[in-house]
């Protein structure tokens, strides 16, 4: 398979090639809408990182990763963190999607399940939240049936993983 080409308007990243049909059809990469799939930032950079993707920018120039990267991070200051969780994950064999429309970060989906199981959301070890805002998040998975997933990054981005569930005594 050759690499999917894609271009990055704005902040959004999409392919309208048969390579990119064909990586959304067997490992569930991007999301399609009519004739196109779109691309979630990590999404992107990961299928850069892996050689399977080259992005273009409006003036059709191919960026470096050195450029993706810096780019991401002006659209997302969290984009380091959600990546390295986002990675770590999919290398692990889950599908991530974005979460924004559940209040989160990221929907986890096990290796090749109908039904995301888990809400995400990433925090750096050196970064504290408050009560007000895990009961927050807790909720926020309550209401959309799902667990919640905290990943803590430390600052040698390893990813450690808390699920936090619900349970009627």
């Amino acid at each position: 398979m050759g690499k999917i080409k894609a271009v990055l308007i704005s902040e959004k990243i999409s392919s309208n090639s048969k390579e990119a049909q064909d990586l959304f059809a067997t490992k569930k990469f991007g999301e399609k809408s009519r004739d196109k799939i779109f691309y979630s930032l990590s999404e992107a950079l990961f299928l850069v990182q892996d050689k399977k993707m080259e992005i273009e920018d409006y003036r059709n120039k191919i960026l470096s990763e050195n450029e993706i990267l810096r780019k991401f991070e002006r659209i997302d200051k969290k984009f380091k963190n959600k990546f390295i969780v986002f990675k770590d994950l999919r290398r692990k064999g889950y599908i991530v999607k974005t979460a924004f429309k559940f209040g989160a970060e990221f929907r986890i989906y096990e290796k090749r399940n109908g039904h995301s199981k888990w809400i995400l959301f990433p925090v750096s070890e050196n970064k504290s939240i408050t009560w007000q805002d895990f009961s927050a998040k807790n909720r926020v998975a309550h209401s959309t049936k799902k667990n919640l997933l905290i990943a803590i990054v430390d600052e040698e981005t390893k990813v450690s993983y808390y699920e936090i569930r619900w349970i009627q005594p």
